[in-house]
């Protein structure tokens, strides 16, 4: 009996034991629960706080960029809506134009309210315009080629090259110097202004290799650029400038055996040459003797045009360029003007000065403006070496 009641005590005591060791073991584990439940719970609200963050700043995004780029921004932006373009590409040139805030947002707003029917062409939008008004506007149709919208004037400096004048338009109109470039080359539109100019633009268009058919045929003058005004219409304007200009002097030029492309590259040098009438006609004089003489022209103008820059000093490798408009390498006149010349270096042309002295070189002063001329070498070698000194330098001349 004893035995046994030994044993059953000792079996309350084990039991006692494994009830005192259990007991910590399932603390942890309630608290391992509870600490995985605030651990979920917290994840949870964080993610639901995400999810508000984001879905508030998408909703701000969103309604911001449905708004005007600019409310207060007047200013006119010509775009051009290719053929063919879809949604995501009209919107994404809106962006790039800088005429709306958000192309993704714009094509999704358009979608939205089933505004997707857009055409090509030219449009003039603003800044200041809702996502509606484009809309809209790209629903009605643009024009097939670029338009004037706002009153402008464009001035076409004594002596600009297209390249210049492509600048000047970019900056004075609504147009850009691309559209402009890309009219030059226009082949089919040079056509018709040379059918309508037939006198003024006839040898032009049997030049060969020539970077611009209407380089040295847009008079220098100011131009008047109305709402509404197109770019061909504006060009024309300076072609039909220039053959006024020229009316009086055909005949003189078909006396003198001359084509209208070959007195208008000489103007164009001379425009750069010489300053003042006198030593235009001077030099133009000089130009007709190396021409008569069969000798190369040798100005630097022509290669600075040849090389397509305008840097203030020329290399001996630029000197060398094989366009041929480099004047230093090849003989004759080359395919065509360099600038547009004003009247004064036409009539220079037209009306040279002492021919009979037999000039054949001239070397300017740069300091004084004064220009030297020489019948022979020795003599022009005098010249340069006269302007060398005075200016402390190396000079080149003609």
């Amino acid at each position: 009996m004893e035995g046994r009641i030994l044993n059953n005590d000792q079996n309350n005591q084990d039991q006692q034991d494994n009830g005192s060791a259990d007991q910590p073991n399932r603390l942890v584990q309630k608290q391992r629960k509870s600490f995985s439940k605030h651990v979920i719970g917290g994840v949870i609200g964080i993610l639901v706080a995400l999810v508000v963050i984001i879905g508030f700043l998408g909703y701000r995004y969103f309604d911001n960029a449905t708004q005007p780029l600019n409310k207060s921004d007047q200013r006119v932006v010509q775009v051009e809506i290719p053929f063919g373009a879809n949604g995501k590409k009209i919107a994404d040139i809106l962006q790039s134009q800088k005429v709306i805030k958000s192309g993704f947002v714009f094509e999704y707003w358009t979608k939205a309210h089933n505004l997707s029917n857009f055409h090509a062409g030219y449009y003039q939008l603003k800044p200041s315009m809702s996502l509606s008004q484009i809309a809209k506007a790209l629903n009605k149709g643009g024009s097939s080629e670029p338009i004037q919208s706002s009153t402008g004037k464009v001035l076409v400096v004594e002596g600009s090259q297209i390249k210049t004048i492509a600048k000047t338009i970019e900056k004075q109109t609504d147009f850009t110097s691309q559209e402009f470039l890309a009219l030059m080359k226009d082949e089919t539109f040079v056509k018709s202004l040379a059918k309508k100019y037939p006198d003024l633009l006839g040898s032009a268009m049997n030049a060969k290799q020539v970077r611009y058919r209407l380089e040295g045929y847009l008079f220098p003058a100011t131009y008047t650029a109305d709402k509404k005004t197109t770019l061909k219409s504006l060009v024309t304007q300076m072609v039909a400038k220039t053959d006024v200009e020229m009316q009086p002097y055909y005949a003189k030029i078909k006396k003198e055996k001359l084509s209208v492309q070959e007195v208008m590259t000489l103007a164009s040098l001379v425009e750069r040459e010489g300053s003042t009438n006198k030593d235009r006609r001077l030099i133009a004089g000089v130009f007709l003797n190396r021409l008569d003489s069969k000798w190369r022209l040798d100005s630097d103008i022509s290669v600075f045009y040849a090389i397509n820059s305008s840097k203030s000093t020329l290399t001996a490798k630029d000197l060398q360029s094989t366009s041929p408009y480099n004047l230093r390498l090849h003989l004759g006149y080359g395919p065509g003007p360099f600038n547009s010349p004003s009247l004064m270096s036409i009539k220079a042309v037209l009306d040279p000065a002492e021919r009979s002295k037999d000039y054949m070189y001239f070397v300017a002063d740069l300091k004084t403006g004064k220009v030297y001329y020489a019948k022979d070498a020795a003599g022009h070698a005098a010249n340069i070496k006269k302007v060398a000194k005075h200016n402390g330098t190396d000079e080149n001349g003609q």
